[in-house]
């Protein structure tokens, strides 16, 4: 059977931290530490408001924890800049290799985004980025007001993907992800852009790990 390919979208084809640089102009030498800590309390919020069944889709979360960031290294944010800010969250760069990697699968597998983020962020995240047109459809999580990594959430993107009775694999940077996704019955192939990131010890692996999207064609070959 053919497998669909389900990818993940924040840290995996575009870059949150891609924000460093424009928030220079707000927390000068800290907007690395800055951009790591709004990045950090995004997942965090959306991962307790999933739990608490609160949804609020994931740009609420997005300005929660900008706002949360930057008060926590006594940085003022004015309403129109912070604005600002969200609005550049939907224009984050690409990787380098996520368009060259989903040229080159296009065609050969079903190829789905699969994300928190809402379909009018990722349209324009994507669109952005060129990378929207490489993908049959997109999932968001908006359909089932809930967020990765709850169980549901991947049994959802099996329906939505139409892979209920063929295999479904997520391609994600984030090893919470793809223990919530092989938790769920997924497999999932872990990209490891970083040789020093360490994935967590849950008794549950990745089907597969790449260094970059570019060896996806030859892993999922032997999968």
């Amino acid at each position: 059977m053919k497998i669909t390919l389900a990818f993940d979208v924040y840290g995996t084809l575009v870059d949150p931290m891609g924000m460093s640089r424009l928030l220079e102009q707000d927390a000068g030498e800290q907007a690395a530490v800055v951009a790591g800590l709004w990045r950090e309390k995004q997942l965090e919020f959306s991962f307790r408001k999933g739990l608490m069944r609160v949804y609020e889709d994931f740009g609420v979360c997005t300005r929660q924890a900008l706002r949360y960031a930057m008060a926590t290294h006594q940085l003022d944010l004015p309403t129109d800049r912070e604005d600002q800010l969200m609005a550049a969250y939907l224009s984050l760069p690409a990787f380098e290799d996520a368009l060259p990697a989903l040229q080159a699968l296009k065609g050969q597998y079903p190829l789905f985004a699969f994300s928190n983020g809402s379909y009018p962020a990722l349209e324009k995240v994507l669109g952005h980025n060129n990378l929207l047109d490489q993908f049959d459809s997109l999932v968001s999580v908006d359909d089932i007001k809930s967020f990765k990594p709850d169980p549901a959430v991947y049994t959802y993107a099996r329906r939505a993907t139409g892979a209920w009775d063929s295999p479904l694999c997520l391609v994600s940077s984030n090893a919470w992800d793809v223990i919530g996704a092989r938790a769920a019955g997924l497999s999932a192939i872990w990209v490891k852009r970083d040789d020093n990131r360490v994935f967590e010890d849950w008794g549950i692996h990745p089907t597969a790990i790449v260094a970059s999207l570019s060896e996806l064609e030859n892993t999922i070959t032997n999968l």
